[in-house]
């Protein structure tokens, strides 16, 4: 298990290329390549564990993957594969959620599995919205654990409003109406993220969208291949916004990043924190994509409960701006990061008290008293998020982040990009 230190650095002024690329737009991209008949061609597809697990599924389901450079070539099988062994989802919550949907309405018997984090995250809540339009999920604690194994089977047309805005949620319903019997829909309370919704339309779904509401048409002939450059992951970015942020002096350009409005939140409170921001789009085919300015500004405390959807992978990041900010912060209406690859308002919490900062955990989020963070030794808890939020902490006071092997999962480069800024990291292997 690796452990690293990072220790306080001094401001910078830098362009940062190569951050790693957007996550969950590599995830739907190697799995609705098999919505079609014919070759997919993707750029830049993230080579993170998790994105990696989704590939591998999408081969033994049939697809055949060839490399070109950095140009990976996807051709979907003529008919879904029944693979005879489970199908290991890593540590991705996104891809056991969105498979449990796209699965529910194909035929064939299916069991997804994970590692030990990812079979112990809940599953119901993707589980019941597929029961309730006649999916056949069962698995350990009544579907609510993996292994989750799924009997495939064309549905009936449904209508299901969904009492929480989640991304997850929303997209495998959507995947599962694509092969109902009739048009279905689905909405929300407010939206979430909507690339599901964007990527199957450009590639030709019958998909309308009306506010907070999805009418699908289900598929009556195989989609338009996709052709896509996945840009940089704003999520991932954001820690280097965080690590300006928080160091006096300091400016970064992040190039390339994905700009949907759903996915720079985080930017916003940052900015209403004293942060400056500024965008520069460059392309919108897809998905709109650009560059973001981040310069530091003193930090004054926020109240974040808004949106929470469009910055709920942010939000440990963001406890650390909190720490750094004048005044007390907090966020509420967030109980989702309790669900996520650790329970992120506890696991937060821990962390920022071990920095010395005054932190109190609700039910649905938290607080932070700003202050002047302490030198720490601090635990990931297997939470990638967790991890690099704690790391970037260390630029300002030196911290010490136990088991971060789990970075790997969606930012392979992580460190190397860390050190491009001036930090010094040591690391260490424990038992």
């Amino acid at each position: 298990m690796k452990s690293l230190h990072v220790k306080p650095i001094k401001s910078f002024d830098i362009t940062l290329c190569g951050i790693a690329t957007d996550k969950s737009i590599s995830h739907r991209a190697a799995l609705f390549s098999l919505l079609s008949d014919k070759p997919s061609i993707i750029k830049n597809y993230l080579q993170g564990e998790d994105t990696m697990c989704t590939l591998h599924i999408v081969q033994s389901l049939g697809a055949s993957v060839a490399y070109d450079g950095d140009v990976m070539i996807i051709t979907p099988p003529q008919k879904l594969q029944e693979p005879p062994h489970i199908l290991d989802c890593g540590n991705s919550g996104t891809a056991i959620r969105l498979l449990m949907g796209f699965l529910a309405s194909k035929p064939g018997f299916f069991v997804l599995h994970g590692d030990e984090y990812l079979a112990n995250r809940p599953m119901l809540r993707i589980a019941n919205p597929l029961r309730s339009i006649g999916a056949q999920i069962d698995g350990r604690d009544n579907g609510n654990l993996a292994p989750i194994g799924i009997r495939g089977q064309k549905l009936s047309p449904f209508e299901y409003a969904s009492p929480i805005a989640s991304a997850q949620v929303k997209s495998a319903m959507i995947l599962a109406a694509l092969n109902a019997s009739g048009p279905s829909g689905v909405s929300e309370p407010t939206l979430s993220r909507d690339h599901t919704e964007r990527m199957l339309q450009g590639m030709g779904a019958n998909i309308q969208i009306d506010g907070l509401h999805v009418k699908i048409h289900p598929l009556q002939e195989p989609l338009k291949p996709l052709e896509l450059t996945v840009p940089s992951d704003p999520s991932s970015a954001f820690f280097f916004a965080l690590a300006a942020a928080i160091t006096p002096g300091s400016k970064i350009l992040l190039k390339d990043v994905l700009l949907n409005q759903t996915r720079i939140e985080a930017y916003e409170v940052l900015r209403r924190m004293g942060t400056k921001i500024s965008y520069i789009q460059h392309s919108n085919i897809y998905e709109p994509i650009g560059d973001i300015l981040v310069e530091y500004g003193p930090l004054k405390c926020v109240d974040v409960d808004a949106n929470i959807p469009w910055l709920i992978d942010e939000i440990p990041a963001l406890s650390i701006a909190f720490a750094n900010a004048q005044g007390k912060s907090s966020v509420k209406n967030a109980k989702e990061l309790r669900v996520k690859e650790s329970d992120r308002i506890a696991t937060t919490v821990q962390n920022l008290r071990k920095c010395g900062i005054e932190a109190n955990e609700f039910e649905d989020g938290f607080e932070v008293v700003g202050s002047k963070l302490k030198s720490a030794s601090v635990q990931s808890y297997g939470d990638h998020r967790i991890a690099m939020s704690f790391a970037i902490a260390g630029l300002s006071c030196g911290i010490e982040v136990e088991d971060t092997d789990c970075i790997a999962t969606s930012f392979p480069n992580f460190f190397q990009l860390l050190e491009k800024l001036g930090a010094d990291i040591e690391d260490k292997i424990s038992e």
